[in-house]
């Protein structure tokens, strides 16, 4: 594996960072003490800014912002149509500004500038247009009861929503947060992920331009402090948090003092399972990109890959080929594949996780180590005979590691797929329809796909079972998270 040293085509230049503060009410602020925490460019682990370190303070008063725009500003008072035409403007901005916005993504995260700007981005786009679609038409129904009664429902807005957002996907994690919650009518305190708050704050300021009211859209930057802050806020209606399900255990205990809604979309260890009838080509081409697209930093990464054991040689020897031939190096380079991990935290938990692997006895056929000196990059990595108990096997490692497990049946294979806590994402290859949809009905996962991977539209929802979420996100299901359902029941005597 070497670092990619001669690109195709001219490297990217590096974006200006245009806003380091904080939008509370409108306007740009800094913490209420002054303190600031620094952002860095995972490749060189150079300083690119200092940002406001929010406290419990700085909480209270986005939050107050927000209530005050939810009850006395012109939010509430605005048509629904209104809302929506305000998210496609901001839709349509965040497309005039497509390359900035993915430079500052790769900068502050270290995705390849090719995955920002062909995968991200456009993504973003269609989201925040799919939500502007849907703002006037969220309604209630009316219900014939017994007696001489008219009864109907309305879907409310749920009020001030706290939303906590991860580092993999940050600006696409902004658009699924937002969407759906301004197309209702709530208002919104965002904390961004503390490793990668810039394209957030950018996003924000196209917000203003796009012409949302001062309060609407809040963000504040900081770390654990400034989340948990949020949580327990009386003042805070919902949270929706995007993350680790360690860290939703947490916001769950917090919440439960103030009994807030809550829709999280957690982790997962999902399987992608291979049958020998399958198109092979495409089969090895979905598992490289299952897992190691965004440097294997994807919930629904298919880190489990269970290969029918007819197969089972040839396809690992031509999956590792296909690995070796990825290209590490500078994410503002477009002939990279590879940018590295997002911080030397999750570096260090992905090498730990190889050691523990290598220890187990499991085969590591291809990779298994750091690339270079600088930065936070870590080979791709294969393992193959991995066996269901290892902790590469149960363990939701985030990073490019790939276990490989081979199986003899459909019925030993869904069996072993379904023995996790977690249940976000499958998939399953193969050539014979019946099989195909008797996996897909299954397997215990939010989302299964067939003869493909990490296919996204924002019509379609996603989310997990068991450990691996409450609630969905995108499509029409989304919508359900942010409004209430409020009963009216008049006499007609």
């Amino acid at each position: 594996m070497s670092v990619s040293t001669a690109p195709k085509a001219a490297k990217i230049a590096r974006p200006k960072v245009r806003q380091t503060k904080m939008l509370i009410g409108g306007e740009w602020v800094d913490a209420l003490n002054g303190e600031t925490f620094t952002t860095y460019h995972p490749a060189t682990e150079e300083k690119i800014a200092d940002v406001p370190r929010a406290t419990a303070q700085d909480v209270d008063r986005a939050v107050k912002a927000a209530r005050k725009a939810f009850e006395e500003g012109p939010w509430p008072k605005m048509d629904a149509r209104d809302r929506g035409r305000l998210l496609t403007k901001l839709a349509d901005l965040v497309e005039a500004h497509l390359p900035e916005l993915a430079a500052l993504e790769s900068l502050d995260n270290g995705k390849p500038i090719t995955d920002a700007t062909n995968a991200d981005l456009p993504l973003v786009v269609d989201c925040l247009r799919y939500y502007g679609g849907w703002a006037d038409k969220v309604h209630g129904q009316t219900i014939p009861i017994r007696g001489e009664y008219f009864c109907y429902t309305s879907r409310e807005p749920v009020g001030v929503c706290g939303q906590i957002i991860p580092w993999n996907f940050p600006l696409l994690m902004v658009a699924w947060k937002w969407g759906p919650a301004l197309a209702t009518g709530n208002t919104i305190v965002m904390k961004p992920a503390e490793q990668t708050p810039l394209s957030c704050l950018r996003m924000a300021e196209l917000a203003l331009e796009a012409g949302f009211p001062p309060g609407v859209i809040n963000v504040i930057t900081g770390f654990g402090e400034a989340g948990a802050a949020l949580v327990k806020h009386p003042d805070v209606d919902k949270i929706a948090f995007t993350g680790s399900t360690e860290t939703a255990q947490h916001i769950m205990r917090d919440a439960s003092q103030t009994l807030k809604r809550l829709t999280f979309e957690l982790g997962g260890k999902s399987p992608n399972i291979v049958f020998a009838d399958a198109d092979l080509d495409a089969a090895i081409a979905g598992a490289e990109f299952g897992l190691f697209f965004n440097q294997g930093q994807c919930c629904c990464a298919g880190s489990r890959l269970f290969v029918e054991e007819k197969i089972h040689e040839k396809f690992v020897g031509r999956l590792v080929e296909r690995a070796k031939q990825r290209r590490l190096g500078d994410p503002f380079d477009p002939a990279t594949t590879q940018g590295p991990q997002v911080d030397k935290d999750q570096f260090d938990k992905i090498m730990d996780y190889i050691g523990r692997g290598k220890k187990a006895g499991a085969q590591c056929v291809t990779g298994g180590d750091r690339e270079g000196t600088t930065g936070f990059f870590i080979q791709p990595t294969v393992f193959d005979n991995v066996t269901d108990d290892m902790d590469i096997a149960t363990d939701e490692i985030f990073g490019p590691v790939l276990s490989v497990l081979p199986f003899k049946d459909i019925d030993e294979v869904v069996e072993r797929a379904n023995k996790t806590l977690y249940g976000l994402a499958a998939a399953v290859w193969t050539r014979d329809v019946a099989k195909a949809h008797r996996v897909a009905k299954s397997v215990r996962a939010g989302t299964v796909w067939i003869n493909c991977y990490d296919v996204f539209d924002a019509a379609a929802p996603f989310g997990g079972f068991k450990m691996s979420g409450i609630g969905r996100e995108l499509g029409e299901y989304a919508l359900a998270n942010y409004t209430e359902v409020k009963t009216v029941t008049m006499s007609l005597k």
